[in-house]
């Protein structure tokens, strides 16, 4: 038989018992989503949302349907726009008018063109085209990281923006290595371009300047063809003032006068900052853009008239913005 002490003991576990799985009960139906309080440390953009209209200095004024399955990049030269996606290159005037169609033997990433050369970059290699859209020669990243997502060119130089080995490589026009360089002013810096997903981009100013992003810190990073830092300028917050979240911006190009269009993902937007860095004012909110947790930015470029044209990968439209 048991003692009174054991009798007490086995009613405690049992009591015990009985609390415990009334606290889970409890516990799973609180977690239901229509019984869950509101998360108070959750992260809430949608007050950035909204931008006055005073500061928002263009209007859209038409699209294109493009016909892409998966539109990736475009560039715009001599108000022709090059466009790639679907292992394709589309060239379109700017009525949209079909003007060259050529099929690729990879599936490009991004796309630009100097003169009578295309570059188009695949995952880990340059694919060099003439004006006709023939290949005449095909450069390969030897790193199996290797992660192409933008391509400068200049007469001298073609660099190479590869995300995956964080990294830019330097070619001259016959496509043989010069030198690659991955950031750092210093040689003990504890960092250089930090790259937590692949938004790696970068472009050349009518001047000659190259300009490459450091998306993991939100700053744009001048930087001499060997690689020495020269200056940078950095924005970071959920205002509109700033790029927020993460690797922003996303992609980014230049009006005549030097100034930076830029585009965000995730809260998605269009901006101008002055060749100093100051913000400027609004292309297009993110009211514009898709409602969605994580929407994609936006690959841009300019016309000569100065329209800005942004290739919207969540509707799969060619958007065109003129100044107002």
């Amino acid at each position: 038989m048991f003692s009174m002490k054991n009798k007490g003991i086995v009613l405690f576990l049992i009591v015990l018992a009985i609390v415990i799985v009334a606290v889970m009960v409890g516990d799973w139906f609180s977690k239901r989503p229509d019984r869950m309080e509101a998360n108070k440390f959750e992260y809430n953009v949608d007050e950035f949302r909204h931008v006055p209209e005073e500061i928002i200095l263009y209007k859209e004024i038409k699209n294109f349907k493009l016909g892409f399955e998966k539109p990736e990049a475009l560039t715009i030269v001599d108000d022709l726009i090059y466009l790639v996606g679907d292992q394709k290159l589309k060239v379109i005037d700017a009525t949209g008018q079909l003007v060259q169609e050529v099929d690729l033997k990879a599936q490009p990433t991004t796309v630009e063109v100097l003169g009578d050369r295309i570059y188009i970059g695949s995952k880990s290699e340059v694919m060099v085209l003439n004006e006709s859209g023939k290949p005449v020669a095909e450069w390969k990243l030897k790193d199996e990281k290797a992660f192409i997502t933008a391509i400068a060119a200049e007469e001298e130089a073609v660099f190479i923006a590869d995300a995956g080995t964080r990294k830019v490589y330097r070619f001259n026009a016959e496509g043989e290595l010069q030198n690659t360089f991955e950031g750092k002013a210093e040689q003990d810096d504890l960092h250089g371009f930090i790259i937590p997903s692949p938004y790696f981009d970068m472009d050349i100013t009518q001047f000659g300047d190259l300009w490459v992003v450091n998306p993991g810190i939100h700053t744009l990073e001048q930087y001499t063809p060997e690689g020495n830092l020269r200056e940078h300028w950095r924005s970071s917050g959920a205002k509109i003032e700033g790029f927020s979240g993460c690797c922003n911006p996303a992609h980014f190009c230049f009006l005549e006068d030097g100034s930076f269009v830029t585009s965000e993902k995730g809260l998605v937007r269009i901006k101008i900052y002055k060749p100093s860095g100051e913000f400027f004012g609004v292309v297009a909110p993110p009211d514009k853009f898709e409602d969605k947790i994580e929407g994609e930015a936006p690959d841009l470029a300019v016309d000569s008239q100065g329209n800005i044209y942004a290739l919207d990968f969540d509707r799969k439209l060619l958007r065109v913005f003129e100044k107002k």
